[in-house]
């Protein structure tokens, strides 16, 4: 079968390889992958910012059918609609497992990075993690569960960080930001989105999706802004950087309150300048939150399911696994917002 891989160490080193079809082992099922994500992670580690263990298949975020299941695996499951979480191995008996935060096991290894992920024809995952899809959400929209999953886990989950009536400001128009917003939205926050020239097409959309303002940060005041919008002129309640931008994650300081909240969504992939000294000077609230957790996933379908949150909007492309440069291309460009792999298309 075809596979976007990462092949070796280093800087680039990315190329479509024809590799064996993987077999279920037990309690493992194998899916015909229908979409798959391109995501910030995969970049990062096409350009080395991430840790993988090549050469290994890139793509975490898929959606696809049940065609072979394992041993101890119900043949009921053949045929379903699914997505499936990330994790392929957790230790299950360290401190954080044992308290259902497998995202921080220090054995964990997820597919698309240290195993074969969803960037191919076929996959293999553990049987438990599997999600079924809502009937009416397609595979091109149930590929987006993932980052939805992380997004509940952030906002919602990991620190609860946003109240009704909160003024909400997030940096980063990008699928992160844009879901991030319809659940601040759905958590009745006035939600303003923030981005940059090249993001004019990405805030529209924001706008779209119920954003009560949108602007850009290189032609408006901000501070301006947020001040005239915010209660009393003190600044955002609470404040979400979303881009993995330095530069935005040092706006958001200077736009949210005093013992207002801060939370990192976003991956920068490298070190960048922070002024701590604000967190005391404004005494605040600081999360972030890794990856996601079984909890984050049912409310993530759920929130499908009822309509709450929407991912077909955010998907602008479509792609087949041998396009994979033009497909890094664009998302490097920021063309569009959401990018899907069709492993079985011979032509999109």
């Amino acid at each position: 079968m075809q596979a976007v891989m990462k092949v070796a160490p280093g800087i680039g080193h990315i190329a479509v390889s024809d590799i064996p079809e993987p077999d279920p082992g037990p309690n493992q099922v194998k899916l015909k992958v229908h979409a798959a994500g391109l995501c910030g992670t995969d970049l990062h580690i096409y350009h080395d910012e991430f840790k993988a263990c090549p050469p290994v298949v890139l793509g975490h975020e898929v959606a696809g059918e049940i065609v072979e299941v394992g041993k101890d695996v119900p043949q009921r499951l053949l045929g379903a609609r699914v997505t499936s979480e990330t994790y392929f191995h957790t230790c299950n008996v360290c401190r954080y497992c044992r308290d259902g935060h497998a995202n921080l096991c220090r054995d964990r290894q997820s597919i698309g990075s240290a195993v074969n992920g969803g960037f191919a024809e076929y996959l293999v995952v553990p049987a438990q993690n599997v999600h079924r899809l809502p009937e009416h959400i397609s595979y091109r929209e149930g590929a987006i569960t993932e980052p939805l999953a992380c997004v509940v886990h952030g906002v919602l989950l990991a620190a609860p960080t946003v109240r009704a009536g909160d003024l909400a400001v997030i940096a980063g128009p990008g699928a992160i930001g844009l879901l991030t917003l319809q659940i601040l939205k759905a958590s009745r926050a006035t939600v303003v989105v923030l981005g940059t020239g090249a993001d004019q097409d990405r805030l529209t959309l924001a706008r779209d999706l119920g954003a009560d303002y949108v602007a850009n940060v290189e032609t408006r005041n901000i501070h301006e802004l947020i001040q005239d919008v915010s209660l009393q002129g003190l600044g955002a309640d609470v404040v979400y950087e979303c881009s993995g931008a330095g530069t935005a994650a040092q706006q958001l300081l200077h736009l949210v309150r005093r013992r207002g909240r801060y939370v990192q969504v976003g991956l920068f992939g490298k070190s960048v300048a922070w002024d701590l000294d604000q967190v005391c000077y404004r005494e605040l609230t600081v999360t972030g939150s890794n990856a996601s957790t079984p909890e984050s996933w049912i409310r993530a379908i759920h929130l499908l399911q009822n309509g709450t949150v929407k991912t077909g909007p955010l998907i602008t492309h479509d792609f087949t696994l041998s396009q994979w440069e033009h497909a890094f291309q664009v998302f490097t460009q920021k063309s569009g917002v959401k990018a899907l792999f069709r492993p079985h298309f011979d032509r999109i």
